[in-house]
């Protein structure tokens, strides 16, 4: 993993995954443009960052299992925020899924979407995260 940009801020991300029987992963829209994303947030206070980004799947996509206590790797996007576009760098940790909720807090605010890995790669925007989704497909792969 490359270092944060000076001045970055870190977000946490849960990258949410099955196997049925096939490796599928979990995207979210986000809020404003909906774009596709992995479930992500700031890191909240009193938990870890692998806490915080479970919790982050929990609120965004209504899912829960076994989060990994280490990141899988980081990437960097901006973030429009209030007319300016801040560089966060963005800690993803692996989420196995065993289950899923029927109703969560953003199910109305938000879809989600089960893919393989190789679609999941192709629908999302950020360069580093593709090449994230796509690695993490190989490892798992190897497995």
């Amino acid at each position: 993993m490359t270092g944060a940009p000076r001045g970055s801020l870190v977000q946490v991300a849960a990258l949410c995954w099955r196997s049925s029987p096939k490796l599928e992963i979990l995207l979210v829209t986000s809020l404003r443009t909906r774009r596709w994303i992995l479930p992500k947030g700031w890191p909240q206070d009193g938990m870890s960052l692998a806490q915080s980004a479970a919790s982050e799947a929990l609120e965004e996509a209504g899912v829960f299992g076994e989060i990994a206590g280490d990141p899988i790797g980081r990437y960097h996007y901006l973030k429009e925020k209030s007319g300016s576009a801040l560089p966060c760098a963005v800690e993803v940790f692996s989420l196995l899924v065993t289950g899923e909720h029927a109703s969560w807090a953003e199910k109305e605010k938000r879809q989600k979407l089960w893919l393989p890995a190789e679609r999941a790669a192709a629908k999302v925007a950020e360069t580093g995260l593709r090449r994230l989704l796509a690695g993490f497909a190989r490892a798992r792969k190897a497995a």
